[in-house]
C-alpha cells in the first residue's frame, strides 16, 4: 500500500493543504519566495498535516476549519527541514537540491525563520491560547532534540535511552502533536485526545527508527538521497547501537564511528558490519513494538471509518521502503 491511498479519505482536504501552503509563502523579498517555494515544490508525504486531518475526523465530519491547523503543522516541519540541512550539510533531500546546496546557509536560515513565523501566524487565527501552547512547546523541545544529535555525533558510548530521546523529539513529537491538536479542534474528551497524542507518539517512534532502517538498506532513487547518510555524518542510530553491543567485530566498529574522518572514508565497511550484526532486525522488532503500542490507543477512539484507516497506517510504518 502507498501512503497516498491511506490518506483517501482525506484526499480532498490534503488538496487543500497543498494549495494553502504555496499561498502561504507570500514575502515581498523575491530570494525568500524563491527558497521556500522551492522547499514546498519539493513535495513530501504530508504526514503532519495528514494526522491532524484525521484524527479531527474521528470527531467531526466537516474538516473546513480544520486546514488552516494542518497548513500549519507542516510548515513547521518543513522550517525544520531547511535547519537540519543547513545543520547537516546536507546538498540532497526528497531527490531534489536542497535549499542550502541552491542559497546557502544565510538564507537557509533566514527561509526557515520565516516559514516557522508563518506557521506560528496562521495558529494564532484560532485565538485558542491551548493550541499556541501546545506548538511553542514543541518547537523547543524539537530544538532540543537537534541538541541532543549534535552532541552525540561520534559518540560510540551513546545509549538506548539517548537514541530514544533523540527521536523522540526529532520526529515523534511532531506527529504526536499533530494527533492531539487534531483532536483538540475536534472537540474530543481529554481521555481521547491524549489517546490520539499517544498513537501520534507511537507511530513517530516507529517512523523514525523505520528512517533509520532504511538509510542503511533503501534504494538510493526511492529514498531520494544516498543511503548511509547518518553514517558519514556519525549519527549513530538503532542498528549501529546493537551492533556496537553484540557484532563480533564491534571494537573495529567503534574505531571507525568514532572518528569523522574514518566514519566518511570507511562507510561501507560500516555498514557491513552493522548489516551484519542483526541491528537491522533488531531495529524492525522495535519498530513493532512501536506500532503495536500505537494500535492500541485506538481503542479509546469512536467507532468511524477513519479508526479503521489509523489501523492501516500502524499496519503499514513497519513495512515501508520509502
Amino acid at each position: 500500500m502507498q501512503h497516498k491511498q491511506m490518506f483517501n479519505p482525506i484526499a480532498r482536504e490534503l488538496e487543500m493543504v497543498e494549495n494553502n501552503l504555496s499561498q502561504n509563502i507570500n514575502s515581498d523579498v523575491d530570494v525568500l519566495n524563491q527558497a521556500s517555494m522551492h522547499l514546498v515544490k519539493a513535495g513530501g508525504k504530508r504526514i503532519r498535516p495528514a494526522f491532524v486531518l484525521l484524527a479531527a475526523r474521528c470527531f467531526v465530519n466537516n474538516l473546513e476549519s480544520v486546514i488552516t491547523l494542518a497548513t500549519a503543522l507542516e510548515l513547521i516541519h518543513l522550517a525544520s527541514l531547511v535547519h537540519d540541512d543547513v545543520i547537516d550539510n546536507s546538498n540532497l533531500r526528497r531527490g531534489t537540491y536542497t535549499v542550502k546546496h541552491e542559497w546557502g546557509n544565510r538564507v537557509s536560515i533566514n527561509a526557515g525563520n520565516y516559514i516557522l513565523a508563518r506557521a506560528l501566524a496562521l495558529s494564532s487565527s484560532y485565538d485558542r491560547k491551548d493550541i499556541l501552547e501546545v506548538l511553542a512547546d514543541a518547537s523547543m523541545r524539537i530544538c532540543e532534540g537537534e541538541i541532543y544529535q549534535m552532541v552525540s555525533s561520534y559518540n560510540v558510548d551513546v545509549g538506548l535511552k539517548n537514541y530514544l530521546r533523540r527521536i523522540e523529539r526529532k520526529t515523534a513529537l511532531l506527529i504526536s502533536v499533530s494527533c492531539k491538536l487534531g483532536a483538540m479542534i475536534g472537540n474530543a474528551s481529554p481521555e481521547q485526545v491524549r489517546a490520539l497524542e499517544r498513537y501520534g507518539y507511537y507511530l513517530g517512534m516507529a517512523f523514525q527508527v523505520t528512517d533509520d532502517i532504511l538509510d542503511f538498506v533503501a534504494d538510493e532513487d526511492v529514498l531520494g538521497k544516498p543511503t548511509g547518510s547518518d553514517v558519514r555524518q556519525g549519527v549513530i542510530t538503532l542498528p549501529a547501537i546493537y551492533a556496537l553491543h553484540h557484532s563480533p567485530h564491534k571494537q573495529e566498529l567503534k574505531r571507525l564511528l568514532a572518528s569523522p574522518a574514518r566514519c566518511a572514508a570507511n562507510y561501507e565497511q560500516i555498514l557491513e558490519i552493522i548489516i551484519d550484526s542483526d541491528g537491522i532486525d533488531y531495529a524492525y522488532f522495535v519498530t513493532e513494538h512501536f506500532a503495536r503500542k500505537a494500535r492500541k490507543q485506538l481503542n479509546y477512539l469512536p467507532d468511524k471509518p477513519v479508526k479503521e484507516t489509523l489501523f492501516e497506517i500502524a499496519d503499514f510504518m513497519p513495512a515501508r521502503e520509502y
